[in-house]
């Protein structure tokens, strides 16, 4: 039976590996188009760190004086936010693999917070 398959058509089935072997087309198909669908999978995994429903990046244009003072030397000032789910000042921190939103922080590294209205102050 595979004697009355013709030669070209027995040629465009295999392909060879490193090795000289042969190695069936569709098995070398598959490699690229996995690599593909894993990139775009991991790609789209990601995601905007700080963006505010308008598409306005959300940091705080003039940071308060006194905020500016209290924060460690190291951090970036320059893209700051309140969120309003803690009330603590946040900063866009970017780093060599991924950029996110830290904590901003004090030189004794306590984080910097607005007060609670209702809550007596823990001191």
């Amino acid at each position: 039976m595979l004697s009355s398959i013709s030669p070209a058509l027995k040629a465009s089935t295999v392909t060879p590996d490193r090795n000289g072997t042969a190695v069936p087309v569709a098995k070398t198909l598959g490699r690229p188009a996995f690599f593909l669908i894993a990139t775009l999978t991991v790609a789209a995994c990601t995601a905007p760190t700080n963006q505010a429903a308008d598409g306005s990046p959300g940091f705080i244009e003039e940071l308060p004086e006194q905020v500016a003072l209290l924060a460690a030397p190291y951090q970036n000032l320059q893209e700051v936010t309140l969120k309003p789910e803690d009330g603590c000042y946040w900063y866009r921190h970017v780093g060599p693999v991924e950029t996110t939103m830290l904590p901003l922080r004090t030189a004794e590294g306590r984080p910097i917070c607005r007060a609670v209205k209702g809550k007596a102050a823990a001191g």
